[in-house]
C-alpha cells in the first residue's frame, strides 16, 4: 500500500482530522502546540492557526457558519476565515483546570459526543462523556473515565462505541433518539504490543478503524470485532484517522511525537507526521453540528 506522508513529523500531538467537504480541505489540530492546521486535496495547500489554549477537535456546523471546538477550557463556535475569532460556550469541568477535552464526534442528530482527561496527570478517573445538544445545552452523561477517546458513531445513530484508553477498552452503546446512553457493554480489549486504542471512525460498511497509541498501526474490525487488517505506520504513537476526498476512499491519519526519546524517534521517523492512504475502503461524510 502506497503511504504518503502530507504534514512533517513536526506535530507534538497531532489529534482530530476531519474532512471539510465544503472547501477540500482535511483539518487536523496539534493539541499540545495549540495549532489547527488544513491540509488541501487537490492543491496540497498546507494552512495554520495558531490557537490561545489546547484545542482538541474541530466539528462543522451545519449551518457552514464555521466549526464547533473542544478547547482546554471547554466549548466553543470557531471561525478560521476570513478573520479568526472564538466564542466560548461553556465547560462540562469548569471547576477542574487540568482537565481538557480531548476528543469527539458529531451524530446523524446534530449532536456532538466529546470526552475528556486530566491533562496532569492520565492515571486519574476525572475524564468525562458530555454530548453537546444544538441549542448549545450540554449535559455530561458518563463520568469516571481515564482518558476519553474516540467516539464513533454508526450512520443512523443508535450505535456508538467509545474507549477509555488508559483501561485499554472500547465499549459499546446503544443510544436513544433523545440522547441516553444504553446496555454499555465491552467491546474489545487491547493493550500490550497492540497498543492502546486511541482515535476511532467507521467506513461506509459499518466496520471500525482504531488508531493505536504505542502501537505503530491502525486497525480494521468487523462491526463485532474480528480483525480484517493491520496497517503499520513509520510512527509510533498512532492517534486517530479520517476519511475523505472527493471519492471518500482517502485516509488522513495523525500520529504524535511527544514524550519519545531520540532512539524511538531514530526507529520511528515518522512520528509526528501526518499519513495519507487509500485502504480499500470507502467512508462516510463526518456528521455537523446543528
Amino acid at each position: 500500500m502506497n503511504i504518503q506522508t502530507i504534514w512533517p513529523a513536526e506535530l507534538n500531538l497531532g489529534e482530530g482530522p476531519v474532512w471539510h467537504a465544503p472547501s477540500g480541505r482535511f483539518f487536523f489540530v496539534d493539541i499540545h502546540g495549540c495549532t489547527v492546521h488544513a491540509w488541501h486535496a487537490t492543491t496540497h495547500q498546507r494552512q495554520s492557526w495558531k490557537m490561545p489554549e489546547r484545542i482538541g477537535w474541530l466539528v462543522a456546523r451545519r449551518d457552514g457558519d464555521g466549526f464547533m471546538a473542544g478547547f482546554q477550557s471547554g466549548f466553543a463556535r470557531l471561525w478560521l476565515e476570513p478573520v479568526l475569532r472564538m466564542d466560548a460556550i461553556g465547560s462540562p469541568h469548569p471547576d477542574q483546570p487540568d482537565v481538557r477535552l480531548n476528543d469527539a464526534k458529531a451524530d446523524c442528530h446534530g449532536r456532538i459526543w466529546a470526552g475528556s482527561m486530566n491533562n496532569v496527570d492520565t492515571r486519574r478517573t476525572d475524564g468525562q462523556l458530555t454530548r453537546l445538544d444544538p441549542d448549545g445545552a450540554f449535559t455530561v452523561v458518563e463520568r469516571g473515565l481515564h482518558i476519553a477517546n474516540g467516539p464513533c458513531i454508526s450512520e443512523d445513530g443508535r450505535r456508538m462505541l467509545h474507549t477509555d484508553s488508559g483501561l485499554d477498552t472500547v465499549y459499546d452503546y446503544r443510544v436513544s433518539p433523545t440522547g441516553e446512553l444504553m446496555d454499555k457493554q465491552v467491546w474489545k480489549r487491547f493493550g500490550g504490543k497492540q497498543g492502546t486504542p486511541d482515535g476511532m471512525t467507521m467506513d461506509a460498511d459499518g466496520n471500525v478503524w482504531i488508531a493505536f497509541w504505542g502501537g505503530a498501526c491502525i486497525r480494521q474490525f468487523t462491526p463485532d470485532g474480528a480483525l480484517l487488517q493491520r496497517i503499520d505506520l513509520p510512527a509510533l504513537q498512532i492517534t486517530c484517522m479520517a476519511f475523505g476526498g472527493d471519492d471518500m476512499k482517502c485516509l488522513v491519519v495523525t500520529s504524535a511525537r511527544n514524550g519519545l526519546s531520540e532512539r524511538q524517534l531514530a526507529q520511528y521517523p515518522g512520528s509526528g507526521a501526518v499519513f495519507l492512504m487509500r485502504p480499500g475502503a470507502t467512508g462516510v461524510l463526518p456528521k455537523t453540528f446543528g
